[in-house]
């Protein structure tokens, strides 16, 4: 199994999800700015969304408030598992961003929080350009990242991870016929779950 690739990557969350869930596996764990963020985005998106990469299936729900349609989708069939049973009434399924299982057009939204961390940068405008073909005319994305040296490397607790820019991101996004429309940047706090700043940004089609 090669190190980066998806498979490697489910295997290293399964490996370590009863320790993922019990720490940062509830939407009371995260922080309220963090909510605060997602929620706005959630409201002014219309349409289906999607959360790519809903871990234990938390902000899922969250997107899902208010009548929306949510569902997730991981590479971890153990969060999945705990997805599932957490949150019966919702879709969630086992699968990789970079094949989609949706038809094109079929998303308003596509909330990737902290999600594509793990990809090699050379291999995200291929997910980029998937995110582009299952959303819907004038569909959005929001993108959770952690602020830092562009492609940099470190090491993450679960699996190696790259630090982006809301500049860096917003070229490959726009080469994948995306417009930025606003970007958050903050450091961050003590107790909360990670010291290493934030970063998010909403873009368009």
């Amino acid at each position: 199994m090669v190190q980066g690739t998806d498979a490697a990557i489910g295997s290293a969350y399964d490996a370590r999800a009863a320790e993922y869930v019990e720490v940062a596996g509830a939407l009371e764990q995260m922080d309220p700015r963090d909510a605060g963020v997602i929620a706005a985005w959630r409201d002014a998106t219309p349409g289906r969304l999607l959360d790519a990469g809903c871990g234990p299936g938390h902000w899922t729900e969250f997107l899902g408030r208010g009548g929306r349609e949510a569902q997730g989708i991981d590479l971890s069939a153990e969060f999945i598992a705990v997805a599932q049973h957490r949150h019966p009434g919702m879709t969630f399924e086992l699968g990789s961003f970079r094949e989609l299982p949706l038809e094109a057009g079929a998303v308003g939204g596509i909330l990737a929080w902290y999600s594509l961390i793990h990809t090699p940068p050379a291999e995200l405008p291929e997910i980029l350009a998937e995110f582009g073909r299952v959303l819907a005319p004038g569909g959005s994305i929001l993108v959770g990242f952690f602020d830092g040296e562009p492609r940099e490397p470190f090491s993450h607790a679960v699996a190696p991870a790259y630090f982006w820019s809301a500049d860096a991101l917003a070229e490959l996004l726009a080469d994948a016929g995306f417009t930025v429309a606003s970007t958050d940047t903050r450091g961050r706090e003590q107790g909360e779950i990670s010291a290493r700043p934030h970063g998010s940004l909403v873009a368009a089609r």
